[in-house]
């Protein structure tokens, strides 16, 4: 018996030694690990890690940047069911135990032991919470003790449900899905509330081992995980036994849904973009900025339509150049199509496709098309491809596809909307032939009153080339630049009456280094010439004249006026047949000041900047249009925030509450110019745009020496739009290709849509207008009884009234016929 007592005796001293050796040992680590851990309110305060997301004015979203998806969701978003799943699935025991669940820590404790590392974990949810916030992912002991006591301090500090709330918006759940409402998206395309339970069950098994059980990379694996999940459920209690059957059942339905755009506006993406990672370097891709810009979904789409609908017209009309790759006989037998085809790039809507078979006889060519597999192409859409010699050279058309294609080419395809029948009641997917255009463009389409940006299309295709035409590529704007020399002679003291001679010129200008002999396009000349006609006509002789009597220095010094760059405009004779240089962007800035009635206009396209919570943290200025004491205005405004104006399109960082934009041109003048512009569209070389039925329209096509940069730049009083068209090496477009032909076109088919339903919208006119019934040929006042038109003019400029002897003769004055002969 008392050796019985002294043996109890020894193992209870022995006990409790080790008891106190193990509390001296925890209270050791906790004293010296107890500094470096972060306080719990930090996790209130730490930013999820949401990417920047961009959107349309009508919250269509166009674009998503950053490598983690998430969209961070409260708790009471998610249905009871899913919440189960992840409690079945990592601690049943969440709601019951104080953070450490001591079961699982026992056994995770036997492994490190046993095996030197931890094989299955036992951490619980709010370990994990502090590991993933916190701590690093080392599977280290020191680690373990760290998260162990960060997890009892976060139970101390937060309740259960919040705790729950962060751990599945932290969670990474394999394909760059952070939080389970990600994760719904990205696997099913669902919000988290329409998940069956199968589904639910499923994402719940990913936080475990993201990679291993992925339903997309391992669906086998994944698939007992998700059933041992739904029987979990069952044993716990939380879903009934039909419940588990019926989904133990379901199949595998999840794909890889990444998140699509719903405009296409890549180009206007990235200008969004670079402004917002300017502003806040790095953590723009992390923090959850949501970024809404000016243009309207449908709006950017069209310009994005109708501009690669031009190019590939253009493309067309000079031939086919031919595949863009050939593939021998022995590579066809050893390689499937699909394997043959990968390294060919989809570009917009173009699809590569492998010539498989052709057949004369039936009119088509079979190929395998990348995305969609086995189809058929019918000779009627290869009956285009008459091959490419030159711009100005094709071959002959073709009779068959034996003409076009060979067996083995690598083309591009557009998809046709109605599958073709190749015999025997089998029906394939129809395509046509197409090519990747050469020729490269812009439209640029701005909101005249304010400068927001309603539609840009920097080139057929961001993809195959990021180069942004709108805003980077200088070219020579041709005769689209006649409009400011002509509304700088409108504001010098001349008229749409004044008569200038359209004949042979000849200059020997030191700075033209040769002899300089300027001609129409048409290579004519056709005598006096109004300059209204001559606006409309696009006659370059009558612009060299105009420039050469308004100064070429004035017209450079009206240019600032209007705020339109001189920086490369030449100082010669040639400026008049726009030899400088602008971008589109800077074009059609300034047509907005015409099309506004002379109003400054500062282009923009950030509407507003919201963080991850949803507060408002930019939005763009109020636009003022302001006649008079606009100085003082400005300096107010600029005094009151500290601003001053912005340094680029997109930069929102120094632009006050409110935009004061002073008159740059008198409106009489600009009103002058309106009506002259329209008579391009109703009589001049704009006259295509007529297809629009509209009354309210103006604009100026411009082509440039050796059709190298073709333009059409058109507006009423509401919109300002601008399209260009050329090589980004220039060369040559073709010698029947001017702005007419190339640019028109698409600014047609954007404008159809962009003013659908939008009333007439006309400058209305200013006093000190007159309307004076003039002689065509003299630009003079009419007698009775001539053949007359009606002319506008400012009130001072108007032509004199008749006299009695001015009625009774016909002779013109010394400086008009000076004008006629020289």
């Amino acid at each position: 018996m008392s050796h019985l007592l002294r043996t109890s005796r020894l193992f209870a001293w022995l006990f409790l030694t080790g008891l106190s050796v193990a509390i001296i040992v925890t209270s050791g680590f906790y004293l010296y690990l107890r500094p470096g851990l972060p306080p719990v309110e930090q996790l209130l305060d730490i930013k999820l890690q949401t990417p920047l997301r961009i959107y349309s004015q009508d919250s269509r979203l166009i674009a998503e940047f950053g490598e983690k998806r998430r969209a961070p969701i409260t708790i009471e978003q998610i249905p009871t069911i899913q919440l189960q799943a992840f409690l079945a699935a990592e601690d049943s025991r969440f709601y019951e135990h104080a953070g450490v669940d001591i079961k699982g820590l026992a056994r995770a404790a036997i492994e490190l032991v046993s095996t030197g590392s931890i094989q299955s974990g036992g951490s619980t949810i709010t370990m994990q919470v502090a590991k993933n916030y916190f701590l690093s992912r080392d599977r280290t002991f020191i680690r373990k003790f760290n998260e162990i006591l960060l997890a009892l301090q976060i139970e101390r500090e937060l309740d259960k449900n919040r705790i729950l709330e962060l751990y599945l918006n932290k969670i990474y759940l394999g394909n760059r899905a952070y939080g389970i409402a990600a994760a719904a998206q990205v696997y099913y395309n669902k919000p988290i509330k329409e998940l069956s339970l199968a589904q639910m069950a499923m994402l719940a098994g990913l936080p475990k081992a993201p990679s291993s059980f992925n339903p997309l990379a391992n669906p086998d694996r994944a698939k007992i995980r998700r059933n041992w999940i739904i029987g979990r459920m069952r044993d716990l209690g939380y879903i009934t036994p039909d419940a588990h059957d019926l989904a133990i059942s379901a199949p595998l339905t999840a794909n890889y849904n990444a998140t699509d755009a719903e405009v296409d506006a890549d180009y206007v993406a990235e200008m969004a973009r670079s402004e917002i990672v300017r502003r806040f370097g790095d953590n723009a891709y992390t923090d959850g900025y949501t970024v809404t810009l000016t243009v309207d979904s449908r709006k950017q789409q069209t310009a994005t339509d109708a501009l690669r609908k031009g190019l590939e017209a253009y493309d067309r009309r000079h031939g086919f150049r031919g595949p863009i790759g050939q593939i021998d006989e022995d590579t066809l037998e050893e390689s499937t199509p699909a394997e043959l085809i990968l390294n060919y790039p989809k570009v917009a809507e173009l699809l590569p496709a492998l010539v498989t078979d052709i057949s004369d006889e039936q009119a088509n060519a079979q190929v395998h098309v990348r995305g969609i597999g086995g189809a058929v192409m019918p000779f009627e859409t290869m009956t285009w491809a008459r091959r490419y010699k030159t711009e100005d050279l094709r071959g002959p058309e073709p009779e068959k596809p034996t003409d076009v294609l060979s067996v083995g080419d690598v083309v591009y395809v557009r998809a046709n909307s109605q599958a073709q029948d190749v015999g025997d009641t089998t029906t394939q997917p129809s395509v046509a032939l197409a090519q990747v255009p050469r020729a490269e463009g812009a439209l640029i389409s701005l909101d005249a009153d304010t400068g927001a940006v309603q539609a840009l299309a920097g080139g057929y295709s961001f993809r195959q080339s990021k180069y942004n035409r709108a805003i980077q590529a200088k070219r020579q704007p041709g005769s689209t630049f006649k409009p400011f020399l002509y509304l700088t002679a409108l504001e010098n003291g001349l008229t749409p009456a004044t008569i200038y001679n359209d004949a042979p010129i000849v200059f020997d200008d030191s700075e033209l280094e040769t002899a300089w002999r300027p001609q129409n396009s048409s290579g004519q000349f056709y005598g006096p010439t109004r300059l209204r006609e001559a606006l409309y006509r696009s006659r370059n002789i009558v612009s060299i004249r105009l420039l050469r009597d308004v100064g070429i220095q004035t017209t450079l010094d009206y240019l600032k006026q209007l705020k339109i760059p001189v920086d490369n405009m030449p100082d010669n004779l040639s400026l008049s047949l726009g030899s400088g240089q602008l971008t589109p962007m800077e074009l059609a800035r300034g047509l907005a000041v015409i099309a506004n009635g002379g109003y400054d206009v500062q282009p923009y396209l950030i509407e507003q900047i919201q963080d991850v919570n949803g507060e408002t943290i930019y939005e763009a200025p109020k636009t003022v249009l302001c006649d008079q004491d606009c100085e003082s205005q400005m300096t107010d405004i600029e005094s009151k925030n500290g601003t001053d104006e912005p340094t680029s399109l997109a930069d929102t960082s120094k632009e006050p509450e409110v935009r004061v934009m002073p008159r740059l041109a008198d409106e009489r003048s600009v009103y002058i110019l309106h009506s002259m512009m329209q008579d391009v569209i109703r009589r001049g070389t704009g006259r295509r745009a007529q297809a629009l039925g509209r009354n309210d329209i103006a604009g100026k096509t411009g082509t440039t020496n050796e059709q190298k940069d073709t333009w059409f730049a058109g507006f009423n009083h509401d919109i300002a739009t601008t399209t260009w068209v050329g090589f980004d090496q220039p060369a040559p477009l073709g010698r029947r290709e001017f702005g007419a032909s190339t640019a028109l076109p698409i600014w047609v088919d954007y404008m159809q849509v962009a003013l659908e339903n939008a009333p007439s919208a006309t400058m209305p006119r200013p006093n000190g207008i007159v309307n004076v019934r003039i002689n065509p040929e003299t630009g003079k006042r009419a007698r009775p009884g001539e053949d007359a038109v009606f002319e506008v003019f400012k009130e001072e400029d108007a032509p004199a009234p008749l006299s009695p002897q001015d009625e009774n003769e016909r002779n013109g004055s010394a400086d008009d016929y000076s004008r006629q002969i020289f």
